[in-house]
């Protein structure tokens, strides 16, 4: 695959395409507008027919990613993911609807795609992407797109992707920010050029943590969508060695030129990472690799128990370190705001002597702010695990989730 002018050559060539793809007269009704452009013609239409492209994650970013990939007529489209559509996706993940609540994501995103377009082949790949199947599963496809939302799972999909000489379209979303480019070593820097190591663990809050603006995915989404049609026609200029950057708030999109970097771990001239067993991609993003281990241990306090407390006057100081913004919709009565970014500055105000239970919305934080208390000498405080979504599971089912 020859590069020429900042293009490539179309990644499915004749031969690749069996004298099986034909369309029937339905077909080429559906995918007419495609036909009748010069740069796609019958020719880039059977390339399509011919691809198997493999979406990372069936979510925010996999929501469109599937549906325009379908519309276009990729001819097999494989979906890997491991869990359930919840009330909380559908302000974002369009691929699935409220009647779908509570089943698998895969099933889901599965018959939406083939309510699109029947003549689309899904293929799923239910339960956990990790190194025990990645190389398996991802040497069927032609090209990868990215649409996870962890930095475990996204520096596997690159490293398994640079071994296995694959394309890696990759696509993330924050807020009101998002970023997509191509990441492919035999023709420019992977994923790891630009980021070699994961930021230090709680730097970079989850979305579920910070939030993401619905409409957000469905424009990184689309542009990933796009890189992967234009790499399977060979059309344009893919974003090979280009990182875009996008921020809503001011509807502006950035170019930052990426350059291979000879030192990086797994495409580089002396690379360490040889097979995606020589890494631990968990420990990788858990702090157990390239960053100090906490060796403070703070004590859980369960729902039951603290509820117990509550309810018979023995009351421990509640400490909450959500966002302001997660407070306006639901806390602990008694409980006193402190987010966790603001903490450093303002443990002073919390009592010396008495218990400080710690909760957020589902537990991570609150463990990280426990830990930083104890360092800091408050030798009373326990962490509630599970945070508000286990106490409106398990004491009170008209606190609301989010």
């Amino acid at each position: 695959m020859e590069t020429q002018n900042n293009r490539l050559s179309p990644l499915i060539q004749p031969g690749q395409i069996s004298e099986e793809v034909q369309f029937s007269n339905e077909e080429i009704l559906r995918y007419g507008r495609h036909l009748i452009m010069p740069e796609v013609g019958m020719e880039g239409q059977k390339r399509l027919k011919a691809a198997r492209i493999l979406l990372i994650g069936t979510g925010g970013l996999g929501a469109p990613l599937g549906m325009y990939l379908a519309a276009a007529g990729v001819g097999t489209l494989g979906l890997v993911d491991f869990d359930v559509v919840d009330y909380s996706n559908l302000q974002r993940q369009i691929i699935h609807g409220t009647k779908d609540v509570g089943r698998p994501k895969l099933e889901s995103a599965r018959d939406r795609i083939n309510d699109i377009n029947p003549f689309v082949n899904v293929e799923l790949h239910p339960g956990v992407f990790d190194k025990g199947n990645a190389a398996e599963i991802i040497r069927n496809y032609d090209i990868v797109i990215d649409g996870t939302d962890n930095f475990a799972t996204r520096y596997l999909v690159n490293d398994a992707c640079v071994l296995l000489g694959k394309p890696n379209c990759y696509g993330s979303i924050f807020r009101f920010e998002g970023q997509a480019s191509v990441f492919w070593a035999e023709h420019g820097p992977c994923y790891r050029c630009l980021y070699p190591e994961p930021p230090p663990p709680g730097m970079v809050p989850s979305c579920a943590e910070g939030g993401v603006l619905g409409v957000l995915p469905g424009i990184i989404g689309c542009i990933q969508a796009t890189e992967g049609v234009k790499l399977i026609t060979g059309i344009g200029e893919p974003m090979i060695g280009r990182l875009m950057l996008f921020d809503a708030l001011k509807m502006k999109f950035r170019e930052l030129r990426l350059r291979k970097d000879p030192e990086c771990p797994v495409c580089g001239e002396n690379p360490r990472i040889r097979s995606i067993d020589d890494e631990d991609y968990v420990a990788l993003c858990d702090g157990e690799v390239g960053h100090e281990q906490s060796t403070v241990v703070v004590e859980d306090i369960l729902p039951k128990e603290l509820s117990e407390r509550l309810g018979n006057g023995n009351r421990p100081y509640l400490l909450d370190v959500r966002n302001p913004e997660e407070w306006a919709i639901t806390r602990l009565e008694g409980a006193t705001l402190i987010p966790l970014p603001e903490l450093a500055q303002r443990y002073v105000e919390l009592p010396g002597d008495q218990e400080i239970v710690v909760y957020c919305r589902s537990g991570g934080r609150s463990a990280k702010a426990a830990e930083f208390l104890r360092s800091k000498g408050f030798n009373k405080v326990r962490n509630l695990p599970g945070g508000t979504l286990r106490w409106s599971d398990e004491i009170d089912p008209t606190m609301p989730k989010y």
